[in-house]
Order: C-alpha cells, then sequence, then structure tokens
C-alpha cells in the first residue's frame, strides 16, 4: 500500500492506517523528506525461522538493529502463537540495541532488559522455541544484560553515554554459524 497524504499532512496508507513516507537512517530515525535514505524492510515477510535468523542477523551484523526488529515482528506476527514470546523477545532486544545506539541509554536499557527477562523463560514458549532454532537464548540474554548494566553504569556517574556502534555490539542470535 502507496502511502499518501491526508487533509492534516500525515502520511496514511489506503486503510486509513499510519504510515511514514519519510526516509529513514540505518537506526530507523526519519529523515527530511527527500533524503536519501536506508531501504525499509519490507511488511508482511513470512519467512521460516531459519530465514528470520538469517535476515535479523544479516542487518544486526550491518548496524540496523531497528531493521533487523521489523523482520522479528513479522515473525511474531505469522508464527504460531506457542513461539510469539520468543519473537517479541527478540524484537525488544533489536529495539534496545537500537535506542542504544541513538544515545537513549534509559530506553535502551529497559528495552534490553524486558527482551532479557521476556527470553530468560518468565514466559511459557520462548526458550524451548529458541533452542529448537539453535537460537542462543542464554548469551542473548547475557549480552542484552552485560550492555544494559554497561550503558546504566555510566549513566549512574552523572555522564551521558555516548551512543554505542550497533555493528559493533550485534549479538550472535545462533551458537552455530547462520
Amino acid at each position: 500500500m502507496k502511502p499518501t497524504a491526508n487533509d492534516r499532512g500525515r502520511d496514511r496508507d489506503d486503510e486509513g492506517r499510519a504510515r511514514s513516507a519519510r526516509p529513514r537512517d540505518g537506526l530507523g530515525r526519519p529523515l527530511p523528506y527527500g533524503a536519501e535514505g536506508v531501504p525499509r524492510q519490507p511488511e508482511g515477510v513470512v519467512r521460516d525461522p531459519a530465514e528470520t535468523l538469517r535476515e535479523a542477523q544479516r542487518l544486526l551484523d550491518a548496524g540496523m538493529p531497528f531493521h533487523a526488529h521489523e523482520v522479528f515482528e513479522d515473525a511474531w506476527k505469522s508464527g504460531p502463537e506457542s513461539e510469539r514470546e520468543l519473537w517479541q523477545g527478540l524484537a525488544q532486544l533489536a529495539v534496545g540495541l537500537t535506542h542504544t545506539a541513538r544515545g537513549n541509554a534509559a530506553g535502551g536499557a529497559r528495552l534490553l532488559r524486558r527482551g532479557a527477562d521476556r527470553l530468560a523463560g518468565g514466559r511459557p514458549g520462548s526458550p524451548a522455541a529458541g533452542a529448537a532454532y539453535g537460537i542462543d537464548v542464554g548469551g542473548l540474554v547475557s549480552w542484552a544484560r552485560e550492555l544494559a548494566d554497561r550503558t546504566e553504569a555510566v549513566r549512574t556517574e552523572g555522564v551521558d553515554p555516548a551512543p554505542v556502534d550497533a555493528a559493533t555490539e550485534a549479538p550472535r542470535l545462533r551458537r552455530d554459524t547462520l
């Protein structure tokens, strides 16, 4: 669906849902209309779990965690209900990294912890599904909590932490190679 501007100047699709047509940078931040942006992830793509993990890892490695989040979002919307917690937890980790890379340490840490808690087994389905796909659930939980701790520690010293480099900080999703 192609976005169109409504009478209030907002980008909307044919059904009236908000769809920003503004270009975005690699961290998903809106750029001015007409600026050169990063191609957006198509919405509603149905992938099998291996394809989801490969595409998300590619985007994470490229320093584009916002786009990886969109891949995980497609997985939770199109996958079985029993795996929803897994894909939502992974999406929260990607958004947490996005915010941390944008310089929003508090928001990033909060989302990293929320995703880690979701994956850590406080909710049914996520660890078992993750293990079935070779996802390093324990490693991801540790990575997310360590990054959240690190950014919060700098903040409590009265210094706003510098944004992290999303590509350098990107986690490995699977224990094996993709």
